[in-house]
């Protein structure tokens, strides 16, 4: 079934994009060129999809433990690890996005919220193998299979967390000495996502990058994403619809808010 609410909300978005033409900001522009545009494979990406194609095909049925907005595929308790792979996974092509960015920054500390089953933290830790990959999921179920994704992949870089977020996020964060680039994508409603974010901005610097999931997802999660661009510490923003980049760089002295196709 089309959701014709976020079929509308794409049509305004392409709309409304920025020209590329026009974006006269150095690190906007290097950001779309560099990474956005950067369409090379690497040598990553072929086992990890190789093993999103076995999640896909696995009919195992696991208890799933539901701690924050809920899934608009499937409200039952226990739900098909292929199931799973196919509505709550990311997508390859963000995913891949994810290991460019951080093959481009080149971020020491990395915190994920929502494991689901691995891949897109995956995809994160393998583009730099001294970064150290710190992932929260919220359903314990979900993090054991998430946990064989890592083995499968020889990853030694990651750290699993469970819980619910709001007793293991302030724990990771009191532990880290600066939070780098943090992928936030769980508990899609407006006050959690502004909480979390707030919570992560203790330990951001100059440098550090937030992503937020599903910015476009509900009405809540749109007015969380204007709440956080709107924050007095954030400089510069990038919408892609499907994701939100949030940065802090002090050189840019009046907001930037830009919106790329992808």
């Amino acid at each position: 079934m089309i959701d014709f609410r976020m079929a509308k909300k794409y049509l305004a978005f392409i709309s409304g994009a920025t020209p590329i033409g026009s974006v006269h900001s150095p690190f906007a522009y290097e950001f779309y060129a560099h990474v956005l545009k950067d369409k090379r494979g690497y040598y990553s990406f072929r086992p990890i999809e190789k093993l999103r194609t076995d999640l896909l095909k696995n009919n195992t049925r696991i208890k799933v433990t539901e701690l924050g907005a809920g899934s608009r595929v499937d409200g039952n308790v226990e739900r098909r690890i292929g199931d799973i792979a196919r509505h709550a996974a990311k997508k390859p092509k963000y995913g891949q996005l994810l290991y460019r960015m951080v093959n481009y920054f080149n971020p020491k500390n990395i915190l994920e919220l929502g494991t689901s089953l691995g891949l897109s933290t995956a995809y994160l830790a393998s583009a730099r193998s001294h970064s150290q990959v710190t992932t929260l999921e919220g359903w314990p179920e979900v993090l054991e299979i998430a946990k064989e994704t890592f083995k499968v992949l020889q990853l030694k870089n990651v750290t699993p967390v469970a819980g619910n977020f709001d007793d293991t996020l302030p724990e990771v964060l009191s532990r880290l000495p600066a939070l780098d680039f943090a992928f936030i994508d769980g508990n899609h409603r407006e006050e959690p996502t502004i909480r979390y974010f707030e919570q992560c901005i203790t330990k951001v610097h100059n440098n550090s990058i937030l992503i937020f999931d599903d910015i476009y997802w509900t009405p809540e999660m749109e007015q969380a994403w204007e709440a956080i661009k709107s924050h007095p510490s954030v400089t510069l923003t990038i919408d892609i619809f499907s994701l939100g980049f949030v940065f802090f760089r002090k050189e840019i002295k009046e907001k930037q808010h830009f919106k790329f196709r992808y």
